[in-house]
């Protein structure tokens, strides 16, 4: 007989004009890595936060067994209690405070009615030590990288005695290293007893630490396959997904010879204001009309700044030196409206922080970029604007009851087709997508890699950057490779291979 240490039963929740979750079932076995896939929108999340008490026992319907026995949490303090712990994909550390203090932050170790900071430190010492995370505990958060701070939120997770550990996407934000020495810590956790669900979008990384997969589509369960009973291949995986095979992730495209140069900068040098020092040194490329060219590099080799230097944020990057020649005219953009005005848009890697607002509805965050196509004198024409929202919400299919609904409410796949269809409704003659399809799943990829195809073919110019080195190959016609913020190489699409554009971006300004 299987030792289930999790059992969701018919667990039913809907939100206003919305079925999130519709009678799914899912069982984890004790002591294994149980990993959950869907699309964007597939109720995964939602899933998990009626498992922690997010959403409290009487908002949904169905049981919880955990340990056998049936829950009723009403608070993410009763799953806790339970040993429940749930790592989300925006981390929830306070910056400004240490270590030791985020990890004991709201179950702090007492002496009588004061803290006790001597033996706090201790103890996170030991949780530092299990994570195998060597920092000073005394560090403040917001001086530690994304991949330590994901282990100072397992330390805290671990202190709180976790014996069944939810982490939702917990490798979107990392690099290929700190993505790896993460998967190694979760399988030394469930040697040492922990059982794990991880949601994920990285089937690779699935198919690498999943004792099981359970497939989540339109908030139903699909399926459940044990990795040990049978071979799992990421086709089966995205069948389930998106209930129909996709052979080629990368949709081809007809290939038309490029146009006319439509954006070049020569020896474009920045300097940090605020470091005081340079962070690009003497960058040149171009791009043609109807174009995808890829910018590839390492994490910190100069893709966004380079990006945004462009994009008119000149308070944060002082341009040293440089020429920029858009649409065939020497330009130097001082503010980003500048640059929108122009025919420049950027798509901003956090579209959480910086691309979108999310207490805001679709058709509002769809025209925000250019008002002035809607606007009456000092007036937003209502009609215009629900008109043209909902064409961008259809023509790229943003699944939303309406656009008025709250974009925040949005899954991430759907919110980062606002995003874009933010940026198509001003109509740019060059688009910069940074980390286009980051936390979205398979579907979600292949129907933005579907609409960049479209966007070319009609004579726009996109600049991609991306660390998914297999998107960048897949995609791009050209791609530039940074490194130590320098263009350290230029590869044509049949000429650039995974090995190529790695010496590449290893290499050194100096050599």
């Amino acid at each position: 007989m299987e030792d289930y240490i999790l059992e969701m039963r018919e667990i039913t929740k809907v939100f206003p004009g919305v079925k999130a979750l519709d009678n799914v079932n899912l069982k984890v076995k004790r002591g294994e890595v149980h990993c959950l896939c869907g699309e964007n929108g597939a109720g995964k999340s939602t899933l998990m936060k009626v498992l922690s008490g997010v959403y409290g026992y009487g908002t949904y319907s169905g049981d919880i067994l955990y340990n056998g026995e049936v829950q009723k949490f009403k608070g993410i303090a009763d799953s806790e209690q339970k040993g429940i712990a749930i790592i989300y994909q925006e981390l929830a550390l306070i910056p400004e405070l240490s270590v030791y203090e985020n990890i004991y932050f709201g179950h702090e170790i007492m002496k009588g009615k004061t803290i006790d900071w001597n033996e706090t430190i201790v103890q996170a010492s030991e949780m530092l030590k299990k994570v195998k995370l060597d920092v000073d505990p005394s560090t403040k958060i917001k001086n530690l990288g994304v991949g330590k701070q994901q282990l100072v939120e397992i330390a805290k997770a671990l202190s709180k005695n976790v014996k069944l550990l939810i982490l939702d996407e917990p490798t979107s934000s990392l690099n290929e290293d700190d993505s790896e020495n993460l998967l190694k810590l979760i399988k030394e956790l469930r040697d040492q007893g922990v059982t794990c669900i991880m949601i994920s979008h990285k089937l690779k990384e699935v198919i690498a630490i999943a004792d099981s997969i359970t497939v989540l589509r339109d908030g139903s369960t699909i399926c459940t396959m044990d990795c040990h009973e049978q071979e799992v291949k990421e086709s089966d995986i995205i069948k389930n997904m998106v209930g129909r095979e996709i052979d080629n992730i990368y949709p081809t495209r007809e290939k038309k010879a490029p146009g006319k140069v439509v954006f070049d900068i020569k020896d474009w040098t920045v300097e940090d204001p605020v470091k005081g020092r340079e962070i690009l040194h003497n960058v040149c490329m171009n791009i043609r009309e109807g174009e995808i060219v890829g910018l590839q590099g390492l994490m910190g080799a100069g893709r966004t700044e380079l990006a945004l230097s462009i994009f008119g944020n000149t308070p944060k990057y002082k341009i040293k030196s440089g020429e920029l020649t858009f649409d065939g005219k020497k330009s130097r953009f001082k503010t980003p409206k500048q640059a929108i005005k122009s025919g420049l848009a950027y798509v901003s890697e956090d579209r959480k922080g910086n691309g979108l607002v999310l207490i805001q509805d679709i058709k509002y965050n769809t025209t925000l970029a250019n008002l002035e196509r809607i606007t009456n004198g000092l007036f937003v024409n209502n009609n215009e604007e629900i008109k043209q929202a909902k064409y961008y919400k259809d023509s790229i299919n943003i699944k939303a009851p309406s656009v008025e609904q709250k974009v925040g409410n949005l899954s991430g796949g759907n919110q980062q087709k606002v995003q874009l269809a933010k940026w198509m409704f001003a109509r740019p003659k060059v688009l910069i997508l940074d980390e286009p399809t980051r936390g979205i799943d398979v579907g979600a990829k292949y129907e933005i890699y579907t609409l960049m195809n479209k966007l070319v073919e009609e004579g726009m110019s996109i600049i991609m950057i991306s660390s998914e080195l297999p998107e960048v190959l897949g995609m791009s016609d050209r791609l530039y490779v940074m490194s130590e913020g320098t263009i350290t190489g230029e590869l044509s699409r049949e000429e650039a291979t995974e090995q190529k554009v790695m010496a590449l971006a290893i290499k050194s300004k100096e050599d």
